[in-house]
């Protein structure tokens, strides 16, 4: 339990910096919720006063001028209450809405820091509800919370003072019975911060399910597995289902407990008000207005403590809401800038491996053993061999997408550690099998390989790429909508707008990750030619299983989980009758 206090203040003061550039607004806002608690706790005091000058005693004391003189100065104080609760429901609000859009920002940007790895092992659904839902209730939680404890601090404070002056006894007696109060709520508490954390997660992994069967709507619906899907869908959504309707019992708990401990603070402040006022035994007693008095302060502390009880929910989900955003921004990224890394310029294209080896974090074995590997500026290097020997292993190291578990790789006799990601990524261009191509038109997704081109410079690129003539054939030429993940094109099509990109781009070093494997006869010969005028001049990686497309490279070389086993020219190695041999053999015959 005691560990569970500190995580959650642990987790407080970590959110606390979020409010520092809007501290005037918190400040101003907190300023106009003590305007609207003097203005609740005046009003059983003006009661009080009228009730008592209507008194037999004192009933010469109520004169047109204290009615109509209350009144107005009552007027005033609802008059400021009403704009001050303006401020609090308006621009409070929107303070909460920039920090949850603070936190997402930052929580976006942390995200495009982690490496592949983490990417390997965590569903997008996931990440997806933690960006976008997780943060919502921060909004309430972010302007709720202050406000609320200081708006029921004021008033318990408040209405203890005003009501000793009374009578103190009476004041002890109601006070006694809020401990019991904030005990159950604690309790109940507890249980819905579980509650609500097991629905965050839950709720990540129904947002994940959806994804990937929405995604592969295309598969489902090719072998007939609707009802599959749906059952799927259905195992996930009553999951959800069970875990919030346990929300909503205890929920229920928590409530009705508060209205029994409602009950029970009026009726102990009818009947020891009651036996007051009767001056029962040595009790100080009470008039009929303080006794009136108690009755309306009770009701505002009562309603104070409600909302503090109902405000336990919105606190619980808020902060489960900030724990999981903790969670994934106290990750250090594994791969990062190293203190003193410079920049990569003038890039010439020389890559060597030195004594290299790589394991990924999740397997002990290693994908590369000490290998060793000197790469002249421009030349063309084919990686060939069978599943799993590593070759887009290798081809990913260059670039830090994962990072060596031994030895060193250099570009132009620099280690790459020592150098930025940004510039070291930015001399490196990687056209992949399964081509990414964003929501938006064919403009925007090749200009994504540099954002300020012109569209001459787009164009050029596009027919660089032999994509001109079909991008021009599109609906709306080079502003057509794409579809997301680029549907509404075919393969050849897709890959020919990534390579356009990358002639925008205009990397010195090329990695091309089998590139047209996936791809129709037409299609690889169209892509083929657009990738030979891209590597030109390039330092060029291509990993390929169709071994005809890289008979013109300058150096093949056959990689197994023994690491290199053959190096050289295509008729070098057919020449040798090894493995390359075997494997041209085996393909030839397809």
């Amino acid at each position: 339990m005691e560990q569970q206090k500190k995580k959650k203040r642990g987790l407080i003061r970590k959110f606390l910096p979020y409010y520092k550039p809007y501290r005037m607004t918190m400040a101003f806002d907190l300023f106009c919720a003590a305007l609207t608690t003097v203005c609740e706790l005046v009003l059983p005091m003006v009661v009080r006063t009228i009730t008592n000058a209507a008194s037999a005693e004192n009933i010469a004391t109520l004169t047109l001028e204290l009615i109509l003189g209350i009144g107005i100065a009552y007027i005033v104080l609802r008059i400021i209450d009403t704009a001050a609760n303006y401020y609090m429901t308006s621009i409070g609000h929107i303070m909460g809405t920039r920090i949850e859009n603070d936190m997402r920002r930052d929580l976006f940007a942390h995200l495009q820091k982690l490496s592949f790895s983490y990417y390997d092992n965590t569903k997008v659904g996931t990440l997806m509800s933690r960006i976008t839902s997780d943060l919502f209730d921060v909004t309430e939680f972010a302007h709720h919370c202050p406000e609320e404890f200081f708006i029921a601090g004021v008033k318990i404070i408040g209405a203890f003072i005003l009501l000793c002056t009374i009578n103190v006894p009476l004041t002890l007696i109601i006070f006694a019975v809020i401990p019991f109060i904030l005990a159950a709520s604690y309790f109940f508490r507890i249980r819905m911060r579980n509650n609500f954390r097991e629905s965050r997660k839950q709720i990540g992994e129904l947002n994940s399910q959806i994804e990937d069967s929405l995604l592969g709507i295309r598969v489902t619906k090719s072998f007939a597995k609707e009802d599959v899907e749906k059952q799927k869908f259905a195992n996930g959504n009553d999951e959800y289902f069970r875990i919030k309707s346990e929300r909503y019992r205890i929920m229920g708990a928590f409530h009705s407990s508060t209205r029994l401990f409602d009950g029970l603070m009026y009726i102990i402040v009818v009947i020891a008000g009651a036996l007051f006022m009767m001056g029962v035994g040595n009790l100080p007693t009470i008039t009929p207005a303080d006794y009136v008095a108690y009755l309306m302060f009770v009701s505002t502390l009562l309603t104070s403590i409600r909302r503090i009880v109902e405000f336990s929910e919105q606190f619980q989900q808020g902060i489960s809401g900030i724990e999981r955003f903790q969670e994934i921004m106290e990750l250090d990224p594994e791969i990062k800038d190293a203190p003193n890394a410079t920049e990569l310029c003038d890039v010439r294209g020389k890559v060597e491996f030195c004594d290299v080896s790589f394991h990924y974090e999740t397997d002990t074995k290693e994908v590369l053993t000490h290998l060793d590997l000197d790469v002249a500026p421009g030349e063309n290097i084919a990686l060939v061999g069978p599943s799993g020997g590593g070759k887009t292993t290798l081809c990913s190291l260059i670039p830090r997408f994962y990072e060596v578990s031994s030895g060193k790789i250099l570009i132009d006799g620099k280690d790459i550690q020592s150098v930025t990601m940004h510039s070291l990524r930015s001399c490196i261009g990687v056209v992949q099998q399964d081509v990414y191509l964003f929501s938006g038109s064919v403009r925007e997704n090749i200009a994504y390989g540099k954002t300020d081109a012109t569209d001459a410079e787009i164009e050029q690129a596009a027919r660089m790429a032999g994509a001109h003539e079909f991008i021009s054939e599109l609906p709306n030429g080079y502003d057509t909508y794409v579809g997301e993940r680029g549907v509404k094109l075919s393969g050849g099509q897709k890959q020919r707008i990534s390579i356009a990109r990358l002639f925008l781009k205009n990397p010195p070093i090329l990695i091309l990750d089998e590139a047209t494997s996936a791809l129709d006869n037409e299609s690889e010969r169209l892509v083929q030619a657009s990738l030979e005028k891209l590597a030109k001049g390039r330092t060029t990686f291509t990993i390929a299983h169709r071994l005809t497309t890289i008979r013109n490279a300058d150096r093949i070389l056959v990689l197994t989980d023994r690491g290199i086993e053959e190096s050289g020219t295509h008729e070098e190695l057919l020449n040798k009758g090894g493995i390359y041999s075997e494997l041209y053999r085996l393909y030839s015959t397809l």
